[in-house]
């Protein structure tokens, strides 16, 4: 069952207080909840604006004009939640095209493992050809053991790891920043393991929504590949995914068809991402990559 974050009030003085903390770390996260808090202020202002046009009805009396106060608060946090008005998205854009905003600071990518990440996170956006070849050469022994259980390419469940980590960067993490080992998204469903609470984006009715769920945690990326294989090998809804081989586009859409990600465009984006390690050599090192 997902948890839902709670609301939070940008006019609150310990809210504002955390956010320009959090600001001068300049990281992805920090800047992309800046943006989405001034697109909630600028809405704000607009509701605010929108009431002074009109006839004020003495009738009313000081606590109505309260509660609304009240009501446009809130109102203007929920319209700014998930794509919001675009502001957010336009004022992160900027900020990158003059230097300010790190790459991957889209205003819809999510911090921590993401089921559901942006193609251009995992395509490799921003992400330097050694660092993919880093990520490749340390998965590769155990994309290749599993490759050979689940008759797959190990390069497509490389892919696939790249996806939903955006190369490695974004896996589950606990408080003190220990990581979660979760190469694959898997949620904490049926587990009896340890867990990590992540923000994750989720589809409903083809509609993005920002979630905070709960992930399995292990004790390497080794037993995260276990566990993947077990998933994929054990499960019928993943039947059609097994003994596709190189074909990187039929394993991708029997993921999506089995369920694996709410993300209607998954199947493609585990493509494009294939895509990039296609004419990497079946060895440790990935030359092809340092372009």
């Amino acid at each position: 069952m997902s948890v839902a974050a709670p609301p939070v009030s940008y006019g609150d003085p310990e809210t504002l207080a955390s956010l320009k903390r959090a600001d001068r770390s300049q990281t992805p996260d920090a800047l992309r909840e800046t943006a989405r808090q001034f697109e909630s202020l600028f809405t704000r202002m607009l509701l605010k604006s929108m009431r002074a046009t009109s006839f004020d009805d003495s009738m009313t009396g000081q606590g109505e004009g309260f509660y609304r106060d009240m009501f446009d608060d809130q109102l203007a946090i929920e319209l700014s939640k998930g794509k919001g008005l675009g502001l957010a998205d336009m004022l992160v854009e900027q900020l990158k095209r003059t230097g300010v905003a790190p790459p991957g600071a889209e205003a819809g990518a999510t911090a921590g493992a993401t089921a559901d990440v942006g193609a251009d996170v995992g395509a490799g956006a921003g992400i330097s050809g050694a660092a993919r070849e880093r990520f490749v050469r340390e998965l590769w022994p155990h994309a290749q053991a599993a490759g050979a259980e689940l008759g797959v390419d190990p390069k497509t469940l490389i892919a696939h790891a790249a996806l939903e980590t955006g190369w490695g960067r974004h896996l589950p993490r606990d408080p003190d920043g220990r990581s979660s080992h979760n190469l694959f998204g898997i949620k904490a469903t049926a587990w009896s393991g340890e867990q990590m609470r992540s923000r994750t984006r989720e589809y409903a009715g083809g509609v993005a929504q920002e979630r905070t769920e709960a992930f399995r945690a292990y004790e390497s990326a080794g037993d995260s590949f276990r566990d993947y294989v077990a998933l994929i090998r054990d499960n019928p809804r993943y039947v059609a995914a097994r003994g596709t081989g190189s074909d990187a586009a039929a394993f991708a859409r029997a993921l999506q068809q089995g369920g694996y990600a709410t993300d209607p465009d998954y199947a493609a984006k585990l493509e494009q991402v294939a895509n990039v390690l296609k004419f990497t050599p079946a060895t440790p090192i990935s030359r092809p990559l340092e372009t």
